[in-house]
């Protein structure tokens, strides 16, 4: 293949379907999102584990191109799923994976962490946080979550193992409680509750 139409090629959409929490769904991405070519380890350990009341106003934190809030949004078809990002094209990506998979309980908007958000409320709030995020970006989100969630909600996140520890710190810290959901060979879902 000749240069100019390898470079022709990598400006065509990625598309790639698969099958979450028993969904399919088709993914539209690009080059310079997140795992561009497939759902990541952490995101499936995620999913595979988070439970979501059918009623749930959720939040995904972070979205990319959707995986997350869309199958939030299709296991909680009673609620309403907000999906963010501070990439600009990460959620022209999620605005159109939501309407090319007809989820019409979600929309996505641009915004760094909450700052976005207004005065909404969730049920649920779920995040893969990079971990390159930094502490102090971290401990904003914590708060953040806190702050947006109801009473009884609660913040599931998945990140590489070797920030469990600050996890464990932060969520004990803001929420008063930490639950290590599921370890796995990279990755450690972690979850905190708001009590009520």
């Amino acid at each position: 293949m000749e240069r100019a139409d390898w470079i022709d090629s990598l400006r065509r959409d990625i598309v790639f379907e698969d099958t979450l929490r028993g969904q399919h769904f088709v993914f539209h991405t690009t080059w310079g999102l997140f795992s561009p070519r497939a759902i990541d380890e952490g995101t499936r350990l995620l999913l595979d584990r988070i439970e979501v009341p059918e009623d749930a106003d959720c939040f995904d934190l972070g979205c990319g191109y959707g995986p997350i809030g869309m199958t939030l949004a299709t296991l909680a078809p009673e609620g309403r799923t907000l999906l963010a990002d501070k990439d600009f094209v990460a959620v022209e990506y999620a605005r159109r994976n939501l309407q090319l998979n007809g989820i019409d309980n979600a929309e996505a908007i641009l915004s760094n962490a909450f700052d976005q958000v207004g005065d909404r409320q969730f049920d649920l709030v779920a995040s893969n946080i990079p971990a390159k995020v930094g502490k102090e970006m971290l401990a904003l989100i914590i708060e953040d979550a806190y702050r947006h969630l109801r009473p009884g909600g609660r913040f599931w996140v998945v990140s590489i193992n070797g920030l469990r520890q600050l996890f464990k710190r932060e969520f004990n810290t803001v929420f008063g409680n930490y639950t290590k959901v599921k370890q796995g060979r990279n990755y450690t879902v972690s979850m905190a509750t708001k009590e009520s």
